[in-house]
């Protein structure tokens, strides 16, 4: 069934409209859930993007809400509908990882952020496909099958926070949350024309929850149509737990304003990779357009170690997924999507050597990351977020890019390396392709400038929907 896009996308007024709203009695948060349900059940069967929609809990929670504002609260978030990736625990709901080894586990207590959005008025509808254990760059699994993406059925969202963004770009709600270790929350919302923001390392805690396979890099993200949105989320989100000991407080705003940075441009962000001449001149002219719009924008490349790529640092996700599930592997193979237990495979194979050097590379890349933006006098870089459009949902990545052979994580090569400089990094939209399918722009700060990076992506927001 085909969606119309443009449709969708205004489906839902802005979280700030529907907060006040419900805060003001003008709707309730049983009347937006009710929306919301009403769209999952005409889209979701073409798309898949939600594991499991419990009504009578929305009910319950929609319930709560409105006694809340009953009883004189205003809330941030209030009645705002949002899904949650099926590997972030909500209390009292069927979280599997996307796993067949998970498929009878119910999470025991919410996870930080999640307490967060509930205790600021949000109604959790459903809980949103990922990829098994969020290890892929597609979102498909043995447990629950493909989740398809809205602009073109035939395509997919990518990986892993599939399930969130294909809810977000359909309509079915107007925010997710995702989580996103080696881009999983900036390359899905730039193949659907959506905003991610991954936030600096520990800005918002992480857990409690399922043990990471991935060390010390994976973060919970917002994923919404808008900066705005998305900047909404993460204030609700942001803030030091006890709970999770890589949680930190972020430094002061600054509040620097857009046209006062200094943001390097990189086509490639240094990196001897394909990109598809497309995606390249759609990023081109948009960066052209912010300077037009006033933005300092000055020709730059990080240096990044050598070794500084999937083949360096992909040892600490697959010792990662061989430590916490090999043994599951070893006795169930079956039961396992065949892409992760060659991940598994691989990782079983590693020496102790092999992941200590993996672990510290990512440490090196953090220092080069961090010294490039001190060296250059930068405030920013920019470039794209993927070197290609979504791909045919039945594919693990594209064959080529560029004409280009490329594994399977040809398409993923831009976004990992910020997850190792654990520095903020946003992907905002930059145009359509010439057969309709989103590309998304991404922008990088130094670690904890957070707001400052919001900032500047509501800014290129504005000039490029003006240029659009």
């Amino acid at each position: 069934m085909p969606i119309d896009m443009t449709a969708a996308f205004a489906f839902w007024p802005s979280l700030a409209a529907i907060a006040a709203s419900v805060n003001d009695g003008r709707s309730t948060a049983a009347a937006e859930a009710g929306r919301s349900l009403a769209r999952i059940d005409e889209l979701d069967g073409a798309i898949n993007a939600f594991t499991s929609v419990d009504r009578d809990d929305v009910a319950a929670r929609a319930a709560r809400v409105d006694a809340r504002i009953a009883a004189g609260e205003r809330l941030p978030l209030a009645g705002v509908p949002v899904a949650i990736k099926d590997n972030i625990w909500v209390a009292g709901r069927p979280i599997t990882q996307g796993s067949r080894l998970f498929s009878d586990f119910v999470a025991p207590e919410d996870a930080e952020a999640v307490a967060r959005l509930v205790a600021a008025g949000a109604v959790i509808v459903g809980i949103a496909n990922t990829s098994e254990f969020a290890a892929k760059g597609q979102t498909t699994n043995l447990l629950h099958g493909a989740t398809r993406n809205p602009w073109n059925t035939a395509m997919t969202p990518g990986g892993s926070s599939g399930g969130p963004v294909a809810a977000v770009a359909s309509g079915m709600v107007p925010l997710a949350i995702g989580t996103d270790a080696g881009g999983s929350s900036r390359r899905p919302p730039a193949h659907t024309g959506l905003v991610g923001l991954k936030p600096s390392f520990g800005a918002v805690p992480y857990g409690p929850g399922f043990s990471e396979p991935f060390f010390a890099i994976s973060c919970i993200c917002p994923i919404a149509r808008t900066v705005t949105d998305t900047a909404l989320a993460f204030e609700v989100m942001v803030g030091a737990s006890l709970l999770d000991p890589h949680s930190a407080i972020l430094p002061p705003d600054g509040e620097l304003a857009p046209e006062r940075m200094r943001i390097a441009y990189s086509p490639r962000w240094g990196l001897d990779v394909p990109v598809e001449p497309e995606v390249a001149d759609h990023v081109a002219a948009c960066v052209e357009r912010l300077r037009r719009a006033g933005l300092t924008i000055v020709d730059r490349d990080p240096q990044w170690p050598a070794g500084a790529a999937e083949a360096g640092l992909g040892a600490i996700q697959q010792g990662g997924l061989a430590a916490l599930f090999g043994s599951s592997w070893r006795e169930r193979p079956d039961q396992i999507d065949p892409d992760l237990g060659a991940q598994i495979a691989a990782g079983l194979a590693l020496a102790g050597t092999d992941v200590a050097s993996a672990l510290l590379l990512s440490e090196q890349v953090a220092v080069a990351g961090a010294r490039f933006f001190a060296a250059q006098g930068l405030d920013a870089v920019i470039g794209p977020t993927t070197p290609c459009a979504a791909w045919p949902v039945d594919r693990l990545g594209p064959e080529t890019i560029a004409g280009v052979p490329v594994g399977p994580r040809g398409h993923a090569v831009f976004t990992p390396l910020f997850n190792h400089t654990r520095q903020p990094a946003i992907s905002v939209p930059c145009w359509l392709d010439r057969s309709g399918l989103p590309l998304g722009l991404q922008i990088v700060m130094p670690r904890g400038r957070d707001r400052d990076v919001l900032r500047l992506a509501a800014a290129v927001e504005e000039a490029l929907a003006a240029g659009a």
